[in-house]
């Protein structure tokens, strides 16, 4: 019986100190470890629609796709889905004459005399009694087959890379690209440089809070703003509707949305609190994906994008290392998030029951695809358009990279990410992660419940839209690069970007204390 993916959650050894019980918990243990509580989930809870057809008549492809994307564990779970569907079919139809005798004893019973009830009851007890055994294995096997397919990782888009090494699609602000680095020159990094123009306060933190926390100080706290404040205008400029979610979210929210072990080593871990029913939000995606749980859209309504400031949260277990350093591997920031609802591809199609969408194309479908929405590209296409003119106008030296199989988690068919030049990292690798972009296609609408009515139809016809997210601003990066690359040997300080200085009452300069 494999785990019981969306709720099993491992009670901690120990009990925290913190009031309201915190726990960093490793989730890989959880799902798959032996000592787990069943964490009943509220009504609320968004119901999982998984496309077990998909799975069944392609098990090769979730097979592969499962080893591409490194969830090697996970890759025997299609043959097992496909196994299981054969003894429930089996089960269909071996107990058909046992069902349809029923039926029509039911209809005996109501015309019969009272000397022939007795023996027509008997055998109607008889029946039920085999009937309910074998419905019994039947729910049985259709839970096991649900949570297997839950467990798997979304289909690959065919744009991605398989494999290991990501493919470079260009680059931002080309023309700042440095020459050839010296290796005997010392280039401050921003640690440095905040210690130095009293922005970022390390030490302090560590003894409040530990490895990993930070404080920001003086005009590092107006930058933050400046970040945050500069990446919702530019949203909202193009149609991006402002949320301020929570940072606490139900557990199996969390789960919905595609926040599950990466693999045995424990790479994604996350804060939990009440005894595993809530967890810190790892990103603002959870929190504004779950905004629409349980809703039914027209397609009309389609795209609805929204951009959120939220706190991130997290564990970052075994992520220390000299390239962690600093700001650039913690466990608390502020992120910019855009979000967005999109209309799925054609051959989605209709939804016809929750566990399959038709392979074909309605006609229902073909008459949206005339009226020429937008479809996830072009959103996908807007939301990188808005990634790369953030860090243009910023003056950073970044490249745009399509993210292999391997780099996925588990939600994502598609990711791009953007990294900048860090001139601190230049003598290894420059380069850093500053944003990401991925299509989700159906993965957190099925698993959250988000529908869409198809035009034309009898009100019965619907499908799941797609879902896209991306980082409008993760601002401890962000804050890496403008410390790094906007440094001043000169004059001693740090040049703000031209663009932020609207936000910061016209500062230009950040210049030491005196």
């Amino acid at each position: 019986m494999p785990p019981r993916i969306p709720y099993l959650l491992r009670r901690p050894l120990r009990q925290s100190t913190f009031p309201c019980r915190l726990q960093r918990w490793n989730s890989s243990r959880s799902l798959f470890g032996a000592s787990e509580t069943v964490i009943q989930p509220p009504p609320t809870a968004p119901k999982f629609s998984i496309n077990l057809k998909a799975i069944r008549t392609s098990p090769d492809y979730h097979i592969q796709n499962c080893i591409n994307r490194n969830y090697t564990a996970l890759s025997t779970y299609p043959t097992q889905i496909v196994e299981l569907y054969d003894e429930w079919a089996g089960l269909q139809k071996s107990i058909r004459g046992e069902r349809e005798r029923h039926n029509v004893l039911s209809m005996q019973l109501r015309k019969a005399t009272k000397e022939e009830k007795e023996e027509l009851v008997k055998e109607a007890q008889a029946l039920k009694a085999k009937i309910s055994s074998v419905e019994s294995r039947e729910q049985e096997l259709e839970r096991t087959m649900k949570q297997l397919a839950s467990a798997l990782p979304n289909s690959t888009h065919p744009e991605t890379p398989i494999g290991t090494e990501p493919k470079i699609l260009g680059y931002i602000n080309e023309a700042l690209a440095p020459g050839a680095v010296d290796p005997e020159k010392i280039v401050k990094g921003h640690i440095q440089i905040g210690s130095e123009l009293k922005l970022l306060d390390f030490a302090d933190a560590g003894v409040v809070s530990g490895w990993g926390w930070y404080y920001l100080l003086n005009e590092a706290v107006l930058l933050e703003q400046a970040l945050i404040n500069y990446s919702l205008s530019l949203a909202m400029q193009r149609g991006w509707q402002l949320v301020s979610p929570p940072n606490i979210v139900y557990t199996h929210m969390a789960t919905a949305c595609g926040f599950q072990p990466r693999d045995q080593h424990g790479e994604q871990q996350s804060y939990f609190v009440n005894e595993g029913r809530h967890v810190l939000a790892g990103t603002a995606e959870i929190p504004l994906a779950g905004i629409n749980a349980n809703k039914t859209f027209g397609m009309e309504d389609l795209p609805i994008k929204v951009v959120g400031v939220g706190r991130a949260y997290r564990a970052e277990a075994g992520a220390r290392g000299v390239e962690s350093k600093g700001l650039y591997r913690v466990h608390e920031f502020t992120k910019v998030e855009l979000f967005a609802w999109t209309p799925p591809e054609p051959e989605h199609g209709e939804a016809k029951n929750d566990n399959e969408v038709s392979a074909s194309t309605s006609h229902s479908f073909e008459a949206v695809e005339e009226k020429q929405h937008q479809t996830a590209d072009d959103i996908f296409d807007e939301m990188l358009e808005l990634q790369k003119i953030f860090f243009s106008s910023l003056g950073l030296h970044a490249r745009i990279l399509a993210m292999p199989t391997a780099d996925l988690g588990a939600s994502a068919s598609r990711k791009i990410d953007i990294e900048a030049y860090m001139p601190s990292r230049a003598k290894k690798d420059p380069w850093g992660e500053v944003s990401s972009l991925s299509n989700c296609t159906d993965y957190q609408s099925r698993r959250l419940n988000t529908r869409l009515k198809l035009e034309g139809g009898s009100g019965k016809k619907a499908t799941f839209p797609y879902t896209l997210n991306g980082t409008a601003c993760a601002i401890p990066r962000v804050l890496i690069a403008i410390l790094e690359n906007g440094w001043s040997e000169e004059r001693g300080g740090v040049v703000v970007p031209e663009v932020l200085r609207p936000f910061m009452g016209g500062l230009d300069f950040i210049a030491k204390k005196k």
